[in-house]
């Protein structure tokens, strides 16, 4: 089974291409400019290097934050696309969940929000016990693991891809259909949208 993974969710642009239990090849790229302008040539970019069509392409997993409000909405518009246009199935799953990697136990991920907040997620053994949303402290924790360490140290597509293969083993796909953005909060337009209503 061929799966690419893409997310845009995050600093570095990432997008991975597996076979099976096998990464082929994954890259990253400085993603917070013109995240549209870069993910179609990386993808194409992977598959030409690897010689693999995109017609072999038999599942599509993605990120849908939280993350950059822009970035999570190019990334599940152009994994969307392709999958459509090839009419495969697509995987959708939190950031923090392709971040998460092999860590087993009880590990919270945690990534800077900006304005002193973070998003933080939860998980026990690979499962998720609290979904992203945002805090102000990280206090009460199990152990933490920052996304920005993540990405020096791993590919988040990588992760995204390993994940997607588990839940199509597990027969899990219908608890990852669901391509809603993760947004936690709103984006500062709309709070000043809301701001101007209310004032």
């Amino acid at each position: 089974m061929f799966v690419l993974a893409a997310d845009t969710s995050l600093p570095l642009l990432s997008v991975a291409l597996a076979v099976d239990a096998t990464l082929i090849g994954a890259v990253a790229l400085e993603g917070k400019g013109s995240r549209n302008e870069k993910l179609l040539p990386a993808i194409d970019w992977l598959l030409t290097e690897s010689n693999v069509d995109r017609k072999s392409i038999d599942l599509f997993a993605v990120t849908r934050g939280p993350g950059s409000f822009t970035g999570v909405r190019i990334g599940l518009a152009t994994i969307q696309g392709l999958a459509l246009a090839l009419g495969k199935p697509v995987i959708a799953m939190s950031t923090h969940e392709a971040a998460l990697g092999d860590d087993d136990g009880a590990v919270a991920i945690v990534d800077d929000a900006g304005r002193g907040e973070y998003y933080v997620s939860v998980f026990d053994n690979r499962r998720e016990t609290v979904a992203p949303h945002l805090a102000t402290a990280l206090d009460d924790l199990p152990r933490v693991a920052r996304v920005a360490d993540i990405l020096q140290q791993r590919n988040v597509a990588a992760g995204c891809a390993r994940r997607a293969m588990e839940i199509v083993r597990a027969g899990e796909q219908d608890r990852y259909a669901d391509a809603t953005p993760i947004y936690v909060r709103l984006a500062e337009a709309e709070v000043k949208l809301q701001q101007k209503r209310n004032g």
